[in-house]
């Protein structure tokens, strides 16, 4: 069995508290998170073998497409993505730093994924459309060339969608800067 995570985000809180309850019930995967993000959406990420997250995303997708904003699935997620949701990533030091945002939650997570599976980086944080009207960003780090390679892929991964808004990469960033993100 090959693991994955799969989300979906929706306009409205009742419809995502629904839409939740349907891909658990459709397949066996595990709730991970549920919870409403700015500005009043709602988003809900599962896990478990990757035919049944599928199965469970498709259920919530078909079901209730009229207040779907985005969703994705991944089969093998990088190893940091949870940590970086949910703030538990340790850095010691900060050679360069990549950030990027996204106009909806979904697509940072898939944005992430595909940076960390691009070059020698580390997740520090994936920040989910909280108090930020619903946009998301990531920041990871590592070497210079590793960071650029991996901010480039993740641009290129979300701008498909539409969704990519913005991003940097600095070499070398102030220890003030590294202690406000750290």
């Amino acid at each position: 069995m090959s693991r994955a995570i799969g989300m979906v985000e929706f306009k409205t809180v009742s419809t995502g508290v629904t839409a939740a309850d349907t891909m658990v019930k459709a397949a066996a995967v595990e709730l991970v998170e549920a919870q409403t993000v700015c500005p009043g959406k709602y988003i809900a990420i599962i896990t478990g073998n990757l035919s049944a997250v599928e199965a469970a995303v498709a259920a919530a997708k078909t079901q209730y497409q009229e207040q779907l904003i985005d969703s994705f699935v991944l089969g093998n997620p990088h190893d940091g993505i949870f940590p970086a949701i949910y703030g538990t990533t340790q850095i010691e030091e900060i050679s360069s730093l990549g950030i990027l945002e996204t106009y909806d939650a979904a697509a940072i997570i898939v944005a992430a994924d595909a940076a960390a599976k691009t070059a020698q980086v580390e997740l520090i944080e994936l920040r989910i459309a909280k108090g930020m009207c619903g946009k998301s960003y990531l920041f990871l780090c590592g070497e210079v060339s590793a960071v650029t390679a991996a901010i480039e892929k993740a641009r290129a991964s979300v701008a498909q969608s539409g969704m990519y808004l913005d991003s940097s990469v600095i070499a070398h960033p102030d220890p003030q800067i590294c202690k406000s993100i750290l």
